[in-house]
């Protein structure tokens, strides 16, 4: 009788091991997608925002995507050169080649990815020169948001 009491607890214990491996690999699993989705969706912005300034010249996008700060570095006036700088040089050889490079900051032994930003160098082959565009993102409260646009004359693309 004692003996068969004994295997009922450990068998419980092998129950309860297991519901709590099976929690611990959901929560795993949980944030790897959550963080590849977000890389997804990094990858998706930054390649769309460079898609309508260089293609499209689509100033809108940076009316409205640009963070507090970048807005302040970067006035109205700037916005339309560089709007009018694209629509100069027109529209580059296709495809683009896109350089991506999204980062998280990461807490709790590196297991929680947060606060993810990205930084998409766009090499652009015009028939004038090559342009080299680099853009820095970050993941705001709603949505996406522009923290600044790098555009270098001259350099060759890759």
């Amino acid at each position: 009788m004692k003996l068969s009491s004994r295997f009922n607890v450990s068998g419980q214990a092998f129950v309860l091991i297991f519901i709590i491996l099976a929690i611990c690999a959901g929560i795993l699993w949980y944030l790897h997608s959550t963080k590849t989705a977000t890389e997804r969706d990094a990858i998706r912005y930054g390649h769309d925002v460079i898609d309508r300034l260089v293609n499209k010249h689509d100033q809108s996008v940076l009316d409205t995507d640009l963070d507090p700060q970048a807005k302040l570095e970067m006035p109205p006036s700037q916005r339309a050169y560089l709007i009018q700088r694209f629509t100069q040089f027109g529209v580059p050889s296709q495809p683009i080649k896109i350089d991506d490079d999204i980062g998280f900051d990461t807490s709790f032994f590196g297991l929680i990815a947060a606060n993810p930003h990205g930084v998409f160098t766009a090499h652009l082959n015009y028939p004038a020169q090559p342009v080299t565009l680099q853009l820095a993102t970050t993941q705001g409260a709603t949505k996406w948001l522009i923290q600044n646009i790098t555009m270098t004359m001259g350099t060759q693309g890759q």
